[in-house]
Formats: C-alpha cells, structure tokens, sequence
C-alpha cells in the first residue's frame, strides 16, 4: 500500500513558478512510474508528466514542454513538479500518482493517487 501527498500548490501570477513535491509513504516507489495530472473547473483529468522508475523514460504533455520538469528523488521517496512559466490555463488541481507499469496518459493505469493540491494563476 501507497500513500501520496502532494504538497507547493498556490496562488501565484502569470509568468511565475511553483515547484510541487510529491510525497510517498507506506513503501518505497523506487519501482513505480510516477504520473503527474491535473484537472481544471469543469474539464476532466488530463496527463500533465511521467517519469519511469529509473528515471530514464520521461514524457509531457505538449503543453507544457519546456515550462515543466519532473524529477524524482529515491532517497527521499518523492517525486517533485517544478513549473515555470505558468500561464492562466495551468490553473487546476494537480495529482500525483503511482503505477506498478510505465504509462503516459492512461489514468486507469495508475493504482495509487494523491489528494491533489490546487494550483491557481492570475493573469
């Protein structure tokens, strides 16, 4: 059993950066694929970023290219957003989650999530 917590979400104005942590317990994710995604007012959960277990494989939405990195750090069990440049239409609830197999959009694939933590940008 895995538990996530995001944590970093906040207020903050067009053009700036946020860097969320995802913090895992109950078990190491050493051996996980970690997902990012988000879900605005009214829209359904979208894929925002993954990283394999190793690191290795990493993939984005188009998106969110160059504004967005997800890394991931085994020490400590966590597994962080940074976020540049945000823009009014990043404004969401983002979500973390664990899956057993590597994937990229497939929200099904995923056996563990966060709470999510809520990421608003003013323009």
């Amino acid at each position: 059993q895995v538990q996530l917590v995001e944590s970093g979400g906040g207020l903050v104005q067009a053009g700036g950066a946020l860097r969320l942590s995802c913090a895992a317990s109950g078990r190491t994710i050493s051996n996980y694929a970690m997902g990012w995604f988000r879900q605005a007012p009214g829209k359904d959960r979208e894929f925002v970023a993954v990283i394999s277990g190793t690191g290795y494989r990493i993939n984005y939405v188009d998106s969110v290219k160059g504004r967005f990195t997800i890394s991931r750090d085994s020490a400590k069990n966590m597994v962080y957003l940074q976020m540049s440049s945000l823009k009014p239409e990043d404004t969401a609830v983002y979500y973390c989650a664990a899956a057993r197999v590597y994937s990229t959009v497939g929200l099904t694939s995923y056996d563990y999530w966060g709470q999510g933590t809520q990421v608003t940008v003013s323009s």
